[in-house]
């Protein structure tokens, strides 16, 4: 059972940084792709970035500019650098990861960080 745990969140005042690490229980190379999705109370979950095992990024346009996806492949995780926050990215942000299984599209989810922009 593949397994994602999302560390990092937390606390932060609007302008700072957070880093988001998600952390997979085998390789990422074996994910199509991986990324980050955000749920703020009461909104849709929302994609904040993804990343192929190509290296091709997608972001948001709520974070371009501000967030930065990477992966480490010897660490097996993926990472969200988020700069400037704002107090509307806060919102409880989970890692995915997906692949084909059998010819089917497969995905995972972690449990969630929270993430919490205020002063």
């Amino acid at each position: 059972q593949v397994q994602l745990v999302e560390s990092g969140g937390g606390l932060v005042q609007p302008g700072g940084s957070l880093r988001l690490s998600c952390a997979a229980s085998e390789s990422v190379l074996r994910f199509n792709s991986m990324g980050w999705y955000r749920q703020a109370p009461g909104k849709q979950r929302e994609l904040v970035a993804g990343i192929t095992t190509g290296n091709v990024t997608n972001y948001a346009d709520s974070g371009k500019g501000r967030f930065t996806i990477s992966r480490d492949n010897a660490k097996n995780t993926v990472y969200l650098q988020m700069n400037s926050l704002k107090p509307e990215d806060t919102a409880v942000y989970f890692c995915y990861a997906d692949r084909l299984v059998a010819w089917t599209r497969k995905e995972y989810w972690g449990q969630g960080t929270q993430v919490t922009v205020s002063s």
